[in-house]
């Protein structure tokens, strides 16, 4: 070992901020060179000897300073297709209704059992045993959450701007009558404010916009506009006579 390496071992082995293996193993590589004993370096450190000889086999092998960390293991290769979890992603960007459910959105759990029904048949085997969990996981690496609905703002009235400065106006006013009241006790122009809100019944709304579906890094949901339109009201009577006490 260089000069350099023993210090960076000597200063590992001390260090109370690095992981315990790389300590440990900066400990074995120093107590080797000073006792080329496998069992030796065992006894003293407190380790398995074949944990020692492991340790100082790699550091003739690679290097002392990559023997401190794991080799790289190759990967396994992935149980669904790159191409199946683009097919599962684009689905999970429609709506269920629009593949024939009564659902207008899509729940991590009906999402799984259209892919094992459907994948199949669409190229995609490796979908057949496919489980909530996996889409809840596939989803969330990129950001789909079609469950959701998220809600956005659209100006789509020209004379907005005039509209809530008239609004603000009587708010304001309001303020400054109430002021004036309360400063004086006897007013000579007694001030009624009268406030009132529609009270409909069961509302039949729809919205003015299609809803945006969800796109990889963009926006997770389904994207709402919070703007609708209403056709009309629907009152529910029930036996009660109104005039008797």
């Amino acid at each position: 070992m260089t000069d350099e390496e023993i210090e960076t071992l000597t200063a590992l082995s001390r260090s109370r901020t690095e992981p315990a293996r790389r300590v440990s193993r900066a400990a074995m590589l120093l107590a080797y060179r000073e006792i080329p004993s496998f069992f030796a370096v065992g006894r003293r450190l407190g380790a398995h000897h074949q944990t020692v000889q492991r340790c100082v086999e790699r550091a003739a092998a690679d290097g002392a300073l990559a023997a401190l960390d794991e080799r790289p293991r190759p990967g396994k290769e992935p149980v669904i297709t790159p191409a199946a979890k683009a097919w599962l992603v684009s689905l999970a960007c429609d709506k269920a209704r629009e593949h024939g459910y009564p659902h207008e959105l899509w729940t991590t759990r009906l999402l799984a059992r259209h892919a094992r029904e459907h994948g199949p048949e669409a190229g995609h085997e490796c979908l057949a045993r496919l489980v909530q969990g996996t889409v809840c996981k596939l989803l969330g690496q990129e950001e789909i959450k079609p469950h959701k609905v998220r809600y956005y703002l659209e100006n789509r009235d020209a004379e907005f701007e005039q509209k809530m400065a008239e609004v603000l106006y009587v708010y304001r006013e309001v303020q400054v009558l109430k002021k004036a009241a309360a400063r004086s006790k006897k007013s000579d122009k007694p001030v009624a404010i009268v406030s009132y809100d529609e009270k409909p019944g069961i509302q039949a709304i729809a919205t003015t916009a299609p809803d945006l579906p969800p796109v990889p890094g963009v926006h997770a949901t389904f994207a709402r506009d919070h703007e609708y339109k209403r056709h009309g009201t629907l009152s529910l009577s029930i036996g009660l006579q109104i005039l008797t006490p």
